[in-house]
């Protein structure tokens, strides 16, 4: 599967995380252009804080490869991901992370910070702003949704 195509699989997944009432954002984890593993957040329904798209994905890729080194696979997330995945990317030696919309309230592949560029022992290859607009534009309207129904209330 190309880069492309694997992200719209994680924009696939960020609308079922919003179509469940959880902020729209869907990953995956591939290695050789092949899907290991796909999720999406489920903080609000498993009342859980680390349950985010790309801690899930990384569960099920290291339960599906049978270890937690995922050295040869690939993470394609559409939003940037947090200090806590970011670390969660590190520990498990993603070689590459793709993701769609910057996160300038706690992204930390550039957007906030950059833990990337800190002297940690792994460091993958990020890029950035892979159809940046579909995942903006999905975050947007569910941010907008949220306001209205909370105003309705």
């Amino acid at each position: 599967m190309s880069d492309e195509e694997l992200m719209q699989t994680a924009l696939d997944e960020a609308k079922i995380a919003a179509s469940l009432g959880e902020v729209p954002v869907g990953a995956v984890v591939a290695k050789d252009g092949e899907i290991i593993a796909r999720a999406h957040n489920l903080r609000e329904s498993g009342k859980n804080a680390t349950y985010h798209a790309e801690l899930m994905a990384i569960d099920a890729a290291c339960k599906a490869l049978g270890g937690w080194r995922l050295w040869q696979c690939e993470l394609f997330v559409t939003l940037e991901p947090c200090p806590m995945c970011s670390g969660a990317i590190i520990n498990s030696r993603l070689k590459r992370v793709v993701y769609g919309a910057r996160d300038p309230k706690a992204g930390c592949c550039g957007g906030l910070t950059d833990l990337f560029a800190l002297p940690f022992n792994h460091h993958p290859v990020i890029e950035s702003g892979l159809m940046e607009a579909e995942a903006q534009a999905l975050l947007q309207e569910f941010f907008v949704m949220l306001r209205e129904k909370r105003k309705k209330k």
